[in-house]
């Protein structure tokens, strides 16, 4: 294989990537209990379509988080040390002065004894940290071997620690109470989805996408990338069912059949992509969800930003209204209206694709 075939960039991984901050955009701004049920979060165990798009997320950062240290050749540096500390302390950053912004809309503006500190781009800062460092630090053998102990880890918690119930007494709660406090958590559930213990398998499940993002450097043939994606997919869904009627998959507490079996998925898709826009080179319409995928924090964030002004104007209700009018089923409404959203953060984020000007965050 010469240079320039190494080198070229696989538009695959943008378009999942993509695909999965438009699919998070879409969930988020659904309309709640009038959308869809596939467009709602599973209220305990289970798996909907929504359920997947932050797990699929998490497996790219891990694929991310590959590409962008091979640079460095996994070697620890110091220029490399500030670059894992900044990023992570840049999304972190961004995610509380999210939370600010929503209660300086609310008027309040000095939140800080009740402002929660869990959250979507808080995990992916600490995941993006952890496994960075991880990375440069252990033979990448063990990585996967890493992970699984990870899991199995976090299964014990789950076990002796009521980890499955929906309730205060889950060790998950009972621990982010105790080092949060109930002020700064999330009090729509009795357990955070984003909560402290989350992180462990969280990191088991970047982890495993930074694995998959070895396979793909590492293979040098397209079809052998192809094939290995496949039988690792199949491999975890498989192991991820196969665990499930004892350890059900629950995004809530992001249980280790749900990185499985989630990160299987992942693979698959990813591999399927791989066939059919890099290998048959099928490009039709893959614009639309390549500009979020270059782009991809910075339109979450700016998706965020707008759901909140929105959300407090009163722009989303008069326009779920006025869409209302004219469509009487309340969940077609809510699903245009999503839609619509979507092609608001498209418009701000096609330009910048055009231009080639990739925020990195």
């Amino acid at each position: 294989m010469d240079q320039s075939q190494k080198k070229q960039r696989l538009l695959s991984l943008d378009v999942l990537r993509g695909l999965t901050v438009a699919g998070m955009i879409l969930v988020n701004n659904g309309g709640g209990n009038a959308s869809y049920e596939p467009l709602r979060h599973s209220a305990w165990n289970g798996l909907s379509l929504a359920d997947l798009v932050f797990p699929f997320f998490l497996f790219m950062v891990g694929i991310s988080t590959y590409i962008s240290l091979r640079k460095y050749q996994f070697q620890w540096s110091r220029p490399l040390i500030l670059k894992i500390l900044k990023r992570t302390l840049l999304i972190l950053l961004i995610g509380y002065a999210i939370y600010w912004f929503e209660a300086c809309c609310k008027g309040d503006f000095l939140p800080f004894d009740h402002l929660r500190f869990t959250g979507v781009l808080q995990r992916i800062a600490i995941c993006y940290g952890i496994v960075s460092i991880i990375a440069i630090t252990m033979k990448h053998k063990w990585i996967l071997g890493f992970a699984a102990l990870l899991l199995i880890g976090y299964t014990a918690i789950l076990y002796f620690g009521n980890g499955y119930n929906c309730d205060a007494s889950n060790i998950l709660a009972v621990t982010d109470r105790l080092i949060f406090g109930q002020a700064h958590l999330y009090h729509k559930t009795p357990v955070d989805p984003e909560g402290l213990l989350g992180i462990i398998p969280s990191i088991a499940h970047t982890l495993i996408g930074f694995w998959c993002g070895k396979l793909i450097i590492e293979k040098q043939a397209l079809d052998q990338k192809i094939m290995y994606l496949l039988l690792w997919g199949f491999i975890f869904m498989t192991i991820g069912l196969a665990f499930s009627y004892g350890l059900p998959m629950n995004k809530r507490i992001w249980s280790p059949t749900l990185v499985l079996f989630t990160c299987g998925m992942a693979s698959s898709l990813l591999a399927f992509l791989m066939y059919v826009i890099d290998h048959k080179k099928q490009k039709n319409q893959i614009s639309f969800f390549l500009c979020f995928g270059v782009n991809p924090l910075f339109i979450y964030v700016i998706s965020e930003l707008l759901s909140i002004a929105f959300g407090q104007y009163g722009i989303a209700d008069s326009l779920y209204n006025e869409i209302h009018s004219f469509v009487a089923n309340a969940q077609i409404s809510s699903l245009i209206y999503a839609i619509i959203f979507v092609l608001l953060n498209w418009s701000i984020g096609y330009p910048l694709y055009k231009r080639k000007i990739y925020i990195k965050i």
